[in-house]
């Protein structure tokens, strides 16, 4: 068992550097390293956690050894970086989206499991860290527990990622296809949309809508309904929006045996006397009602500052040689059912999946090649509190 992790993180923007903070007040972490590719920020970083700067991930990996490094670049740059750290026999704790497309996803898992064949010991997480929330983990065991029996709709409404114009005009890359890759879905909902196909697995079809720019002065999406049909007759809907204030989060999981809700971090379940699926097949009066119980269950664990628990998790793995507790392989479900439901609505028609991986990628990148939009970027001030209460929920 190693004494400590030796980690780096490359990118040490806002949540790269909220990470970085997190790492350097970690006991059983050894903070080796900094890099990012704006060089006055890695010198400043590096100066002031004492440890060497580099504004290159190749040049860092190259010339430090490492047992991990936590990538929290703009999103195209995850893919290069950690197959190149897989290449060294470096584990990997990748940012959400783990990739823009699944042919990166996928592309990256493969690179994870060539290198593992020759270090057995490397591992491949994500900052998935919303399943680490008692509420999330609570439905899941739930689930799994066929509490829910059959499960016949599962709905989001997902409406409180606000977000201001500042916040789309505080970074270059931000909201562009080039910089960014997407918008609501790609920069915030992957972690929902993460918990939605671990809840309840893949659809087989996707009819979507999206709409650009709707509300902020952004080249991508700001607005998205999504319809799914599973192979098992299952529906599901997934409601997004950076504009709505107050948003909702509201998650409904209807099963034969009741309705599972979860709403501002509180679950309730209504629970059915016996399945519907059985009593409308067996009842004997037209009307006859079902009776159910109201319940609200306890949730117990961290509901808040779960970037820490995934970060511990991560370092703990490489010390104890155990797999981490989110295996960022899943990552590839994230970006399919994203890639999915922006094709659907781009092309205005029902998609099945899985999707051809080149489908989207030739999408995104005939809207990088006509994009004419002029990204408005401006200077502000932000503390780290003012940063984490962006998603905190």
């Amino acid at each position: 068992m190693k004494i400590k992790a030796r980690l780096a993180v490359v990118g040490i923007g806002g949540m790269g550097g909220q990470h970085l903070r997190e790492l350097a007040a970690m006991e059983g972490v050894e903070l080796a390293a900094v890099c990012d590719v704006d060089g006055a920020k890695a010198d400043a970083a590096a100066e002031k956690y004492s440890v060497p700067a580099y504004h290159d991930a190749r040049t860092l990996l190259a010339a430090v050894p490492l047992d991990g490094v936590v990538i929290a670049t703009p999103h195209y740059d995850h893919a290069t970086v950690a197959s190149e750290a897989f290449g060294r026999g470096v584990s990997v704790l990748s940012e959400k989206p783990v990739a823009v497309t699944v042919r990166d996803a996928r592309g990256m898992t493969a690179a994870y499991e060539a290198a593992k064949k020759l270090h057995p010991e490397l591992f491949f997480s994500a900052m998935f860290q919303q399943r680490t929330q008692g509420n999330w983990m609570k439905v899941k065991e739930m689930i799994e527990a066929g509490e829910l029996g059959r499960i016949v709709r599962a709905s989001w409404i997902i409406t409180d990622w606000f977000r201001t114009q500042a916040y789309y005009d505080s970074g270059g890359w931000r909201a562009t296809w080039s910089g960014e890759g997407g918008g609501v879905l790609m920069n915030q909902c992957p972690h929902n949309l993460d918990l939605f196909q671990w809840f309840v697995g893949m659809p087989s079809r996707v009819t979507a809508f999206a709409s650009l720019g709707k509300y902020h002065n952004i080249e991508v999406e700001d607005e998205v309904t999504a319809y799914f049909e599973y192979e098992n007759g299952m529906v599901g809907h997934f409601i997004t929006s950076t504009a709505e204030a107050p948003g909702t989060n509201r998650l409904e999981l209807v099963g034969e045996h009741g309705k599972l809700v979860c709403e501002k971090g509180r679950l309730f379940f209504s629970k059915n006397a016996k399945s519907m699926l059985a009593h409308l097949r067996e009842a004997t009066a037209p009307w006859e009602p079902l009776p159910c119980e109201e319940l609200e269950i306890p949730v117990t664990g961290p509901m808040t500052g779960n970037h820490r628990i995934v970060l511990e998790d991560f370092a703990a793995a490489i010390r104890e040689g155990r797999p981490p507790r989110i295996d960022a392989r899943e990552g590839v479900n994230m970006a399919a059912l994203d890639n999915a439901i922006m094709y659907s609505a781009l092309e205005k028609r029902t998609v099945a999946l899985p999707l051809s991986e080149g489908a989207f990628e030739e999408k995104l990148r005939e809207l990088q090649a006509g994009s004419r939009f002029v990204k408005v970027q401006r200077k502000f001030d932000v503390s780290a509190d003012d940063f984490e209460r962006s998603y905190k929920k």
